[in-house]
């Protein structure tokens, strides 16, 4: 019986005790970064009075930052045990985080800190993203991928429909700084769920080629770069998140400002659809096992594309608010099922010696890609008016799914054991 004793879950698919505490550990935080949603923005405006260079700075400059941060850390974390560096990672952001409001009650908070907490932060979740990804494949066999991935991708959306409001509420009873204490705590707990799986976890073979390498910065990309399936898959999912991503600020410019709608029409419009993602999530595995993993993965793919260019013909009224909402909606179920298949396809597709390293060169990329398209579509925004540079995106991502991978994987060849002992 693999890693001890079996864990049922409530819909019948057993992962084991270890990954019923790293998916608690996994919820716990999620919900805390969306109780915190928006807080740092808050912060900067109401605390320390910043103007909008600023404000943009904390979410593109900090993120673009902490993905450089993170480069190195790809190649540190591909030979070491993967636990204690999800620990760390946690505890990293909980000290980072809680270095906020206790510069807060002494008067001592600048903006430089939230920058350089914001910094932190983005390295820190890259890290801990790579890391989680390497360890979940060891944790659980290859048939049982798709379930975890689909788990992780319903807690997700549950807490984006859970956290925001609970968050808002918070902020104005206890003010911005209650909801990054409760972010801060979520990591903790996380680090502590983590410590609590117990059981071993091998050192990985440090193979003599390998070890030439390891120090290999750009290892990651080589690795994607090389592969037939993982390049356009790499290349649609950077292109698509971060063309949906880059379009956000221009949409609230025009619907708060241009189109009048009201802060909780603007907040129902994007907390509301996200019951669409949950649903999706669940019905990815059985998708797959009836359609199979590659027509499902195409096929979610393509159809996520076709939603956004409608919103370059949004309306004032109720009527835009509905079709926002139903855009929204079809895009985030599309998601939904998209990507719990996407993520196993990529760990399936990927060396067990070469997992951290692949998906941080994944997740920096994502990260660093994102923040120069929000830059770019601020400044597109500003020529072009915000609902042309939204056509503009919508159009682009409508090109996305011609680099989705036009064949299914090869299987990899039969990895090297692992050593015994530690």
């Amino acid at each position: 019986m693999r890693n001890g004793r079996r864990w049922r879950h409530p819909l019948g698919h057993r992962l084991g005790r270890r990954f019923g505490w790293l998916w608690g550990a996994y919820g716990t935080s999620a919900l805390g970064t969306w109780l915190a949603f928006g807080a740092f923005p808050l912060i900067a405006v109401q605390v320390l009075h910043a103007g909008p260079a600023e404000v943009a700075a904390l979410s593109s400059a900090g993120a673009a930052a902490g993905a450089l941060v993170a480069v190195p850390l790809g190649p540190w974390v591909e030979f070491r045990r993967k636990r204690p560096v999800l620990i760390a990672t946690d505890l990293v952001r909980f000290a980072a985080l809680l270095s906020i409001p206790a510069t807060f009650a002494l008067g001592a908070l600048t903006f430089l800190q939230l920058l350089l907490v914001s910094v932190v932060v983005a390295a820190a979740d890259i890290t801990f993203r790579t890391a989680s990804g390497a360890y979940l494949k060891t944790l659980l066999p290859a048939e049982d991928l798709l379930a975890a991935n689909a788990r992780f991708e319903s807690t997700a959306w549950t807490t984006t429909v859970i956290g925001p409001p609970l968050g808002g509420a918070a902020i104005g009873l206890l003010g911005p700084m209650a909801t990054v204490v409760a972010d801060a705590v979520s990591y903790l707990l996380s680090a502590l769920g983590i410590r609590a799986m117990g059981g071993h976890e091998h050192r990985p073979e440090r193979r003599e080629a390998t070890r030439r390498r390891a120090g290999d910065l750009l290892d990651g990309w080589r690795y994607i770069l090389a592969d037939a399936t993982l390049r356009p898959l790499f290349f649609n999912t950077t292109a698509f998140n971060g063309l949906v991503m880059a379009i956000q600020p221009m949409l609230a410019v025009l619907m708060l400002g241009r189109l009048g709608f009201a802060p909780w029409q603007y907040g129902l419009a994007f907390s509301a659809p996200a019951i669409g993602g949950l649903l999706g999530s669940l019905l990815a595995r059985p998708l797959v096992t009836r359609f199979g993993q590659h027509q499902v993965l195409v096929t979610a793919g393509t159809l996520r594309a076709i939603w956004l260019v409608c919103l370059a013909f949004l309306r004032p009224g109720v009527g835009g608010l509905v079709l926002v909402i139903g855009v929204e909606l079809g895009l985030v179920f599309c998601c939904g099922v998209f990507n719990p298949v996407h993520s196993t396809y990529r760990l399936a597709r990927t060396a067990t010696d070469r997992v951290a390293r692949t998906l941080s060169a994944w997740a920096v990329t994502a990260k660093a890609t994102t923040a120069l398209l929000t830059a770019v579509w601020g400044v597109l925004g500003t020529l072009l008016g915000p609902r042309t540079a939204i056509g503009l995106a919508g159009v682009l991502l409508l090109g996305t799914p011609l680099l989705l991978p036009r064949r299914a994987a090869a299987p990899l060849p039969a990895p090297h054991p692992a050593p015994s002992g530690t």
